[in-house]
């Protein structure tokens, strides 16, 4: 009987020589402070959500591919037009598919992350300069891509050049 009565006293004891990683300690104090923070100044009153409702609008209106024009700036800052386009453009990092995949370990608990193919079999760079532009071709009008390395514009109407 007396045997287990010390063994909980002795897991007890064993878990108090377990030193709390600097990096753990750095995690418990920022959630700490952030609580004190949360508490002391409180949430923003936020009760139209205007801009959520800006986000849902520009993202509806991206979907729906409408005519555009596609500019570049020069060095001095003029806008120089490339197209006639259709849509706001595609970042060239954009991808299909989860660029990512969290897989486990055979021996449990710990995580990694393995980069994933697109469906075309390559893997596409995390970031990239460049823009993927559905320019109108000036004399088919059909919409072709286009890819574009400097920074564009892309406006639903012209501006001045």
């Amino acid at each position: 009987m007396k045997k287990f009565l010390l063994l909980p006293l002795v897991v007890l004891l064993a878990a108090c020589n377990v030193k709390e990683s600097g990096t753990s300690i750095e995690r418990r104090q920022q959630a700490e402070l952030t609580l004190r923070g949360v508490e002391s100044v409180g949430m923003p009153a936020i009760v139209n959500f205007a801009e959520k409702r800006m986000m849902k609008d520009i993202i509806e209106l991206r979907d729906q591919m409408k005519p555009t024009y596609t500019y570049i700036m020069d060095m001095n800052g003029r806008p120089h037009k490339i197209c006639d386009s259709l849509g706001y453009g595609l970042p060239y990092a954009t991808q299909f598919t989860n660029p990512q995949m969290p897989q486990q370990t055979y021996a449990g608990g710990s995580y990694y992350v393995l980069p994933q193919p697109d469906p075309n079999g390559l893997y596409s760079p995390t970031s990239a300069d460049g823009t993927w532009i559905m320019c109108l071709n000036p004399k088919t009008k059909k919409a072709e891509p286009q890819y574009i390395e400097p920074h564009v514009i892309v406006t639903t109407f012209p501006i001045g050049e």
